[in-house]
């Protein structure tokens, strides 16, 4: 019995070893791969060239587990983590749903915008938190008050000036009336009010 009860506690020393081990392993690796990458750049060019970046993948992680001969996760569950969807991507899968019809009838090839920018501040939007009328919170470079025709999560490349998204409508914005969301009123005033060409960019 004795006998029966060290061979038991003796693997699982040997248990807890291979899962020391395999922490070890991911932090070591985490850390290599990290000291590879020389700047934030560098990992965009590589991403953009096809190659890994420094984040350890799944296959890596499944790699460790079995050299170390420990329990494998179910690959599918890990998928499906990994599948879900984030709250903005929730937002807008909605309001897609919602305005589907919207969607449909998007303009084809270039056309002419009268393009102005606001702010997120109280006196533009009587409220100061932020959030669009999507429900999505304001960023600069992205957000875009489109007229109603235009669904939210619709994305609008302004020639240039870059790609935005339809996040939120203003009582004047009617027609061809877009307005740019900008951090400061500054900036807000000196882009003041411009006709420029823009086109619907379909994912």
């Amino acid at each position: 019995m004795a006998q029966a009860e060290g061979l038991d506690k003796h693997c699982q020393y040997r248990m807890h070893g291979k899962r020391l081990a395999f922490v070890l392993s991911i932090v070591i690796l985490s850390w290599a791969n990290a000291a590879n990458a020389e700047s934030v750049d560098d990992r965009s060019d590589a991403l953009s060239n096809g190659q890994s970046s420094s984040r350890m993948s799944i296959d890596d992680i499944f790699s460790l587990k079995t050299a170390f001969g420990l329990p494998e996760a179910d690959r599918s569950t890990v998928s499906e983590e990994r599948a879900t969807p984030s709250p903005e991507e929730r937002i807008l899968a909605r309001w897609k749903q919602k305005q589907l019809d919207r969607w449909e009838a998007l303009p084809e090839g270039a056309f002419e915008i009268n393009a102005s920018a606001y702010t997120a501040s109280a006196d533009e939007c009587g409220k100061s938190d932020g959030v669009t009328a999507s429900g999505l919170r304001v960023a600069e470079n992205r957000t875009l008050a489109c007229p109603p025709q235009f669904p939210f999560g619709a994305k609008i490349d302004i020639d240039g000036l870059g790609v935005f998204r339809c996040e939120d409508r203003g009582g004047a914005i009617k027609g061809n009336r877009f307005d740019i969301y900008m951090e400061t009123k500054k900036e807000a005033f000196a882009f003041g009010r411009r006709h420029l060409v823009a086109q619907v960019v379909l994912d």
